[in-house]
C-alpha cells in the first residue's frame, strides 16, 4: 500500500527524467527485474493472459489516433 502518492509520484518524475536516454539493454534489465518481483508478489504471470485485452485495445487505438494528430510546433 502506498501511503504518500505525492512522494512516489516526485521520485518517478526525478527517475524518468535521469533515463530519457536509457539505452534497450538497460530497459530490458528494468523490465526483467519488475517482471522477476511481480511473480515474488504473485501478480505475474496473469491466471487469464488475455484478460482485459479489449481494454488494452481500446486504450492503444486511442493513444495512437492522438499521436497521429498530434504535431509538435
Amino acid at each position: 500500500m502506498i501511503k504518500n502518492p505525492q512522494a512516489l509520484r516526485k521520485f518517478e518524475d526525478s527517475f524518468i527524467r535521469a533515463q530519457r536516454n536509457l539505452s534497450h539493454e538497460k530497459a530490458l534489465k528494468i523490465f526483467e527485474a519488475l517482471w522477476v518481483e511481480g511473480v515474488r508478489l504473485g501478480a505475474l504471470p496473469p491466471e487469464v493472459p488475455l484478460e482485459g485485452i479489449e481494454t488494452d485495445i481500446t486504450v492503444a487505438r486511442i493513444l495512437n489516433s492522438c499521436s497521429k494528430s498530434f504535431s509538435p510546433q
